[in-house]
């Protein structure tokens, strides 16, 4: 697996924001569950949400989607399949409970609604990240709200520009959201470090634009991924940190 590029060769952090800086609330969809006769923890959510990437991530990216495909339904579908013992069994449950939880969970359309939940430690890593040095920028696939959802949690002071692929016209992995978010900062794509969760949005995008890439892994289901890993954002601080130069 490669190494973290030194602390000595990165400028400019980039960094995606849904399961990078904040999560969606997992409490809030256990409770929803549950009321709907699917006993599920939010823990057992999260770690099937970590779970549903990989598959998820190909076909969203490689195999592709018929136009007009719902997303947000495809992302819980494949949430439900991943959790333990087939909680939901057979696909017309699922896709009554999917039909049934898309209006509770996302009553506006947007995402700010549910990807709530600011990640364990994050705010401390941040804030160590620009003790170092390093410009922290955002460069997500959103719809909007991005922006409203950093200064809701509280991290939009740590961050120097916000690049939401709805506003910026661009989405991972198109290398012109990167180019983008480049300019927007005056950083120097050599230089710069981009952290994501999916390998074929967040890694192969900022490598088209020529910046480097990590995935955030927590739990070790992204199988022959040719770049840096890490299991969180504090992760990546403390290795920045230890190799100050």
């Amino acid at each position: 697996m490669p190494p973290l590029p030194p602390r000595g060769a990165v400028d400019t952090i980039f960094l995606d924001v849904g399961n990078t800086l904040i999560s969606i609330d997992f409490a809030w969809v256990a409770a929803e569950l549950s009321a709907r006769g699917v006993p599920a923890t939010a823990r057992e959510l999260q770690r099937a949400e970590a779970a549903a990437r990989p598959g998820y991530s190909r076909r969203l990216f490689v195999q592709g989607v018929a136009p007009g495909t719902d997303l947000f339904a495809a992302y819980l579908t494949a949430i439900l399949e991943a959790l333990p013992g087939k909680a939901v069994p057979g696909r017309q449950q699922r896709d009554a409970l999917v039909a049934a939880l898309r209006g509770v969970l996302r009553p506006d359309g947007r995402a700010s609604t549910l990807w709530r939940s600011v990640m364990p430690g994050v705010p401390a890593a941040l804030a160590r990240l620009r003790s170092l040095g390093l410009q922290l920028v955002v460069v997500s696939n959103s719809d909007g709200t991005v922006e409203q959802s950093l200064i809701a949690a509280g991290l939009r002071e740590h961050l120097t520009h916000v690049v939401d692929s709805a506003i910026a016209g661009y989405e991972k992995p198109d290398p012109r959201i990167f180019h983008h978010a480049l300019r927007q900062c005056g950083a120097d794509a050599a230089r710069t470090l981009h952290i994501g969760d999916l390998f074929h949005a967040d890694v192969l995008g900022a490598r088209a634009a020529g910046v480097h890439a990590l995935l955030l892994d927590p739990f070790g289901d992204w199988m022959d991924v040719d770049c840096p890993v890490a299991a969180d954002l504090g992760e990546v601080a403390e290795a920045m940190a230890g190799g100050r130069s």
